[in-house]
């Protein structure tokens, strides 16, 4: 492939580096192919149901018609670039839109015409809102019949708490669904062809006139709200541009002041030009947003980095892939300096040098490579050997740390054992490589029976995951059934004491420490704390951090079931210690057995997931839906009925109950229902089903 000149250096006012953000189904993928095809980088369409859609390249993905991987491709739009990130909408893949909103200046959040705000948006929001990502929201499915835009709008307000301001209107809702009032411009945009290329403008029919000019009035005082110097001339009666009302949205778009609202049918080709114009007038650059801050990893400092090539290199790794025909794919964010192939660069989060390889633009599974990736812009390189999600590439002499992206634990596990000793090999690189693609995917081996564990987000992410290991990585493995990820906690205060003392010909070992341990509340920073309290030297300093190592490793591999012990707080208090057969293994068991005697005086016991769930059936099918759900120890929320005839039913959940659910739902609604399930949080387990999880019944 011959390789593409880096060019001159991005003027950055002109990039926008945005994600398209949603729940499953609102017609995520189909609006980034419509995308694709009006920006000229694809010439044909492809639907997700036909499996044909460019950013849905995985065969898992084309089989089950949904988006598993989050996929970056480039498009050109108004002498704009945007670098655009198609997320998954299911949240057992929602590790995916974490690490992509934690590099991306702005997004479009896409919501069903008809659903209106679902579960997964409302995830996808406060995801949205913990990285401070602008946003601009568009309405898609309008041509569909139970189609509200003015529900929708009113559901933004309310569910997510945001400030929606239509600055488009439907003409027409559901199957007379015709064109797109622009409130700004007061014209009417309808089609001339099917593909929507054919884009007509002209003036509001007068049957949505007086409908247009109460949006339009609305629209400007949401507006000029945010700004003083409107807010005056509003007042005083002064006309006010078209420009100005723009320049004011795009500043309060901005700074999460407002969440401007556009309309459309993607699937129908109408409105995704708009709003791509949109995405370059009201989306931030690089230059909008507020300079990256970091840590100096030698001194500690706070310091911050401009979007600027001229600066030193501070770069994010946010996405590790693993190509069958090149290696690892590492995506990274450039904040400030460029990114240069051939040359070394620092791994600041480890200290170690990496040489980064080839450069490459991404376009979904498609790669082009380049020379250079300036401030501001998202590629890839192929060759780094030691850096994965969420570290920091920067300058040798100019070391930064970023902050790094938090993922949510696993929930759920299941066995996997290979067929023969060939599988064995192949297995375990095949799950490092996995493991290190995806951070939510966690491997281990259960130390009482020797048994790997894998672990994930749902049922549908270890589905795929083993999946990929058959197809991809050629592993010939049994599976067993799903297990509930638990954890342990304690509910008061105790004191505990390990002993280790060994004597065998020659120096023995001895170790003694006493702790005291108390409970952490739910919403505690850390889910284990340790403290030193120790005076006078009773343990001498040196053996502190094996006390500390051993209590971690024993919490790690769980006290009363052989789940995690979580939530807690350990103060080292005294101990004893003996001149020459001390040593740190020595303190380390001691460490561990004080922490197993100090839990079983703090009433122990055992946390399960429990999840949000949402269920969409038919009025009819409702009685039957929440008296199953009540039998599954599920808390009902609620119903709400909807206009197209449908009851959606919120409720919480044990996940321990909620396995093979869809089938069950399935027979409940004649295969007419389809649900949502998400982690809420850990709450305590029933006596007596605790009793059952650690005879190992469950």
């Amino acid at each position: 492939m011959a390789k593409k000149a880096a060019g001159p250096a991005l003027d950055l006012a002109r990039v926008r580096n945005i994600g398209i953000i949603a729940h499953i189904d609102a017609g995520k993928t189909t609006t980034t192919e419509r995308v694709l095809y009006y920006a000229g980088r694809i010439h044909r369409m492809g639907e997700v149901h036909d499996g044909a859609a460019t950013t849905d390249y995985m065969e898992q993905e084309k089989e089950r018609g949904i988006t598993i991987t989050a996929a970056a491709v480039t498009a050109f739009w108004r002498d704009h670039q945007i670098n655009l990130i198609d997320t998954p909408g299911h949240v057992d893949f929602t590790a995916e839109v974490q690490r992509s909103l934690r590099v991306l200046d702005g997004g479009v959040v896409v919501f069903d015409g008809v659903a209106g705000v679902e579960p997964q948006s409302e995830t996808v929001w406060r995801q949205a809102n913990q990285y401070h990502v602008p946003r601009i929201c568009f309405v898609n499915k309008m041509d569909r019949v139970g189609a509200d835009f003015r529900r929708c709008v009113k559901m933004i307000a309310e569910r997510l708490n945001a400030n929606p301001v239509p600055i488009q209107i439907p003409y027409g809702e559901g199957p007379s669904f015709s064109g797109i009032v622009d409130l700004l411009n007061m014209q009417l945009v309808t089609y001339g062809d099917d593909l929507g290329t054919a884009i007509e403008r002209r003036s509001i029919p007068t049957d949505i006139l007086p409908e247009a000019e109460a949006a339009r009035e609305h629209m400007v005082e949401l507006i000029v709200e945010t700004d003083e110097t409107l807010t005056e001339k509003y007042l005083s009666e002064e006309p006010i541009s078209t420009e100005e009302l723009l320049a004011a949205l795009r500043a309060a778009t901005i700074s999460g002041a407002v969440h401007p609202v556009l309309c459309g049918s993607a699937l129908r080709n109408k409105g995704v030009q708009l709003l791509l114009d949109a995405v370059v007038d009201l989306l931030p650059s690089p230059l909008d947003i507020p300079p990256i801050r970091g840590t100096n990893p030698k001194t500690g400092a706070i310091e911050e980095r401009q979007a600027s090539d001229d600066e030193p290199l501070a770069a994010l790794v946010f996405k590790i892939v693993t190509d069958p025909f090149v290696g690892r794919l590492a995506f990274f964010r450039v904040y400030s300096g460029v990114i240069q192939a051939g040359t070394m660069v620092l791994n600041s989060t480890k200290g170690r040098k990496e040489r980064i390889g080839r450069v490459v633009r991404m376009f979904a599974d498609r790669r082009e490579d380049i020379d250079a990736v300036y401030a501001g812009d998202i590629a890839a390189t192929l060759g780094l050997k030691d850096t994965f999600t969420g570290e920091t590439l920067s300058a040798e002499n100019h070391p930064i740390v970023l902050e790094k992206i938090e993922f949510p634990e696993p929930v759920i596990s299941v066995a996997i054992e290979p067929k023969t000793k060939a599988d064995q090999d192949k297995m375990g690189v095949a799950l490092g490589k996995l493991a290190e693609e995806d951070p939510t995917f966690v491997v281990r081996t259960n130390e009482q029976t020797g048994q790997t564990l894998i672990s994930g987000m749902g049922e549908l992410h270890l589905e795929v995951l083993v999946d990929r290991l058959f197809r991809e990585f050629n592993v010939d493995a049994r599976v067993g059934k799903p297990r509930v990820s638990y954890r342990e906690t304690i509910t008061q205060r105790a004191r505990g004491e390990g002993r280790f003392v060994r004597q065998t010909g020659g120096s023995g070992q001895y170790g003694h420490a006493i702790i005291e341990i108390e409970p952490l509340p739910e919403d505690a920073q850390d889910d284990v704390i340790i403290e030193n309290k120790v005076i006078g030297g009773a343990i001498p300093k040196e053996f502190i951090r094996s006390v500390e190592e051993g209590i971690r490793e024993a919490a790690q591999s769980g006290i009363i079931a052989g789940y995690p012990l979580v939530r807690f707080k350990v103060s080292i208090v005294d101990g004893s210690y003996h001149e020459v057969d001390s040593s740190d293994l020595a303190f380390k068991i001691a460490g561990s057995m004080a922490l197993k005697d100090a839990v079983q005086r703090a009433g122990g016991i055992l946390l399960e997931p429990y999840m949000r769930v949402e269920v969409v059936v038919p009025e009819q099918y409702a009685g039957d839906v929440l008296g199953d759900l009540s039998a599954r120890r599920a808390n009902i929320g609620g119903v709400e009925t909807r206009a197209d005839g449908l009851s959606a039913i919120k409720a919480e959940a044990p996940l321990g109950e909620m396995f093979g659910y869809a089938t069950s739902l399935r027979n409940l609604s004649q295969g007419r229902g389809s649900f949502t399930m998400e982690f809420e949080k850990y709450v305590p387990v029933p006596d007596a089903l605790m009793e059952q999880i650690i005879r190992g019944g469950r």
